[in-house]
């Protein structure tokens, strides 16, 4: 007998069909004597409709009783999943953040949790009764009703699973794991059985669209076991591996993995910015000039490279951002002209970052050259490369994207079954 917390996303609850497919994934699991928690997203396109009709209301709106609109998604979704479970005679009883409690900051609309008292659910989990809660929310200390942001339920899932002491967190979603890159792109890439937290943290990071970011960094602190798996495989398969984990993707430690493969997967962002500030004078606290502006207004800084002329007098900065962030960064920048002290101002969008990644790097000379000879051989230029301990990424021109994660897949070897 294990304890279990199964989240389910919103393609995974969109109607009450699906949301009985979902029922009959969790009676599989009652049915196996494991105690479970199940953590749900609201239905698919909910959420979007909501946030909307609160913008209609008001642009100006306040942050406080957005919270308390958008997170109905998530309570309806609970509620109903937690009847159609007792119309299947499992006895089970939804709960909303604010009534484990959840507790969060008071940054509405993007709240971060502070703590969790698990142990109301552990009680309800050991007399064998589901407990469905609303993910994506919680409660501040003043009682307010605080979400956590889109993508938050995954978070929730995570930190429930934790505060349970779970042996697993099960993410369904729409696809059977987690893969060496977009089979949308690539469709030789395979799906993975295990991939390191730290690894999967760099996907999702770098625009793997698989599990939110927060939630890897969560499972990644408190060592969470997490499969990513698909809803809507047969509910009544009961098929496992040999160790007894179900087939899905496995985030896990480092050192579940045997053998580490050098290159574990490539990611791919689209919609990226450069901007390029010329002629700067090398100074200290030029860079903070720069930077400490933006962050303030929430201009969320990629990869940045500083070129210095060989007289030491002036350099070049260069930085990414969103697309959608790039003239409000140049007008920040533009602000402190006199400050900076730069001689021209450079922007472009229509720009993607390609990543390699694998923890297997750190060990193995030679990852980057290969990446940079395989790009230019099919003429693909590369204007920005940033690295780390098991990531390279490139910044390159938008349309030569599918031609890139195509190229880099097959260089490292990552079509080959």
């Amino acid at each position: 007998m294990a304890r279990l917390v199964m989240k389910f996303g919103g393609t995974s609850v969109a109607d009450l069909d699906r949301i009985r497919n979902v029922a009959a994934h969790v009676k599989r699991e009652v049915a196996a004597g494991h105690q479970v928690a199940v953590v749900v997203s609201a239905m698919a396109g909910k959420t979007n409709e909501l946030v909307a009709w609160c913008r209609g209301a008001s642009p100006l709106h306040d942050a406080r009783e957005y919270d308390a609109v958008v997170a109905s998604g998530e309570q309806v979704t609970s509620g109903l999943l937690a009847i159609v479970l007792q119309s299947m005679g499992i006895d089970a009883r939804s709960w909303q953040g604010w009534q484990i409690p959840l507790i969060t900051d008071e940054a509405h609309g993007a709240a971060r949790i502070q703590s969790i008292d698990g142990s109301r659910l552990i009680a309800e989990m050991e007399e064998g009764r589901v407990a469905v809660v609303a993910g994506f929310q919680g409660v501040d200390k003043d009682g307010r009703i605080a979400t956590l942001g889109r993508g938050g339920s995954d978070t929730s899932a995570v930190a429930i699973a934790a505060a349970v002491k779970a042996d697993r967190c099960d993410i369904y979603t729409d696809v059977d794991g987690v893969y060496t890159t977009d089979p949308r792109v690539v469709p030789k890439a395979r799906r993975l059985d295990k991939v390191s937290f730290e690894e999967m943290l760099e996907m999702a990071s770098l625009g793997s669209k698989v599990l939110q970011v927060r939630s890897v960094e969560l499972a990644m602190v408190h060592k969470v076991r997490t499969f990513v798996r698909s809803s809507f495989e047969d509910p009544n398969n009961t098929k496992t591996q040999p160790n007894g984990d179900p087939f899905g993707t496995l985030i896990c430690d480092e050192d579940e993995i045997v053998e580490q493969e050098v290159v574990t997967g490539i990611a791919y962002s689209k919609d990226e910015a450069q901007i390029s500030i010329r002629r700067v004078p090398d100074k200290p606290g030029v860079a903070a000039a720069v930077f400490v502006p933006l962050a303030e207004a929430n201009v969320n800084v990629d990869m940045i490279v500083q070129n210095i002329a060989a007289d030491g007098a002036e350099t070049d900065i260069t930085f990414t951002c969103p697309a959608i962030d790039c003239d409000r960064a140049k007008a920040v920048i533009e602000e402190r002209a006199a400050a900076i002290g730069y001689q021209s101002l450079e922007a472009a969008t229509g720009m993607c970052k390609v990543s390699v990644i694998g923890v297997g790097m750190r060990s193995h000379a030679g990852v980057a050259a290969q990446a940079f000879k395989a790009l230019s051989t099919k003429g693909i230029n590369i204007r920005a490369i940033t690295t780390s301990e098991i990531k390279i990424s490139v910044l390159i021109d938008e349309a030569y994207t599918e031609l890139a994660v195509r190229t880099l897949h097959s260089v490292y070897g990552l079509d080959k079954a």
